[in-house]
């Protein structure tokens, strides 16, 4: 029941953040990075008065808007920026919790699109500890359009049994870990083959 409820919750998450299912990529420069992508998906609901995010996201926005502007972040948040790789993650702990935000993009084979995702995980003493929004999401980017549009995960099924997925920094595959009920773990990788992921 418990994963039942985490299914829906972060599909209706999802919903909420993309009502329109697609919208346009806001950038300077020639090309978008880590930062741009990151900032127009936390940003997607501000010009519907009715939109929602959820306090992850705010948190990311906020956390990115001080990045943005200079500003030291709050003493239990953490923010690394790799715009070479492609990737950011966004931490906060409180006591014996935390919370993880990671977002990366890869470039597709065929050179005209992006792909990025957003995985976001809680822990409670180092082992998950999932929530209404947790999970991950996707979206693809055209280049010539400039519009990203919410997708299907490429390629696998986003598990919620008691399952989390770490982006890559480096490389180009999503890890899987499963955190068994003995206390163990076991990992498997999901391999980037241009335009998805193959198991």
């Amino acid at each position: 029941m418990k994963k039942i409820f985490l299914l829906v919750a972060f599909a209706a998450m999802t919903i909420t953040a993309s009502a329109q299912n697609s919208f346009e990529l806001r950038f300077l420069g020639t090309y978008p990075d880590i930062i741009d992508f990151a900032w127009n998906f936390v940003t997607i609901n501000d010009d519907d008065p009715e939109g929602e995010a959820d306090e992850s996201m705010n948190a990311v926005k906020q956390a990115l808007e001080k990045y943005r502007t200079g500003v030291d972040l709050d003493e239990n948040d953490i923010l690394t920026v790799d715009k070479k790789n492609g990737f950011l993650v966004y931490e906060s702990r409180y006591d014996q919790h935390l919370l993880r935000v990671e977002m990366c993009y890869w470039n597709e084979a065929d050179k005209k699109h992006k792909l990025f995702a957003c995985s976001t995980w809680c822990y409670e003493n180092g082992k998950p500890s999932l929530g209404q929004f947790d999970g991950m999401c996707f979206l693809r980017y055209n280049n010539a359009t400039k519009k990203m549009t919410f997708c299907d995960a490429p390629g696998f099924e986003v598990s919620y049994d008691n399952t989390t997925y770490s982006l890559p920094r480096t490389g180009k595959d999503i890890t899987v870990t499963k955190w068994n009920a003995d206390g163990t773990k076991t990992e498997k990788t999901l391999k980037w083959n241009g335009h998805g992921f193959s198991k």
